[in-house]
């Protein structure tokens, strides 16, 4: 059975803060902090609900987000996206949600709901 979330956080601190609120607001989810590892949980017939990318010291963010428009239909892909990193612009053109850090952890959950009650 697939998670309902996977997250890629490439920083240990924020990595565990948010899967501890997710799991805390009843989400199942798998987190991971390299783009290698996050793939094997994007397998057909075991895709989570919603794939999330911390893009904040994530090596190569650019190709990770057009890798992962492959394997995840862009609408269930929420990117919280980092200055120095990718532009919202280009995360619009790709078709991606995202967020700007900073943002609070309940404001974050909140866009989680609704980017998984909205479907892609």
């Amino acid at each position: 059975m697939a998670a309902d979330i996977v997250l890629l956080d490439a920083e240990w601190p924020s990595r565990a803060l948010l899967r501890a609120k997710f799991i805390e607001e009843g989400f199942d989810v798998l987190a991971t902090d390299t783009w290698t590892k996050m793939r094997r949980d994007l397998q057909p017939g075991s895709k989570p609900q919603l794939a999330i990318v911390d893009l904040q010291g994530l090596p190569r963010p650019e190709q990770v987000l057009k890798d992962l428009k492959i394997l995840m239909s862009p609408g269930r892909v929420l990117v919280l996206s980092a200055l120095g990193t990718v532009e919202g612009k280009d995360l619009d053109r790709l078709g991606f949600r995202h967020v700007k850090r900073p943002i609070v952890v309940a404001d974050l959950v909140a866009a989680v709901r609704k980017a998984m009650s909205s479907g892609p």
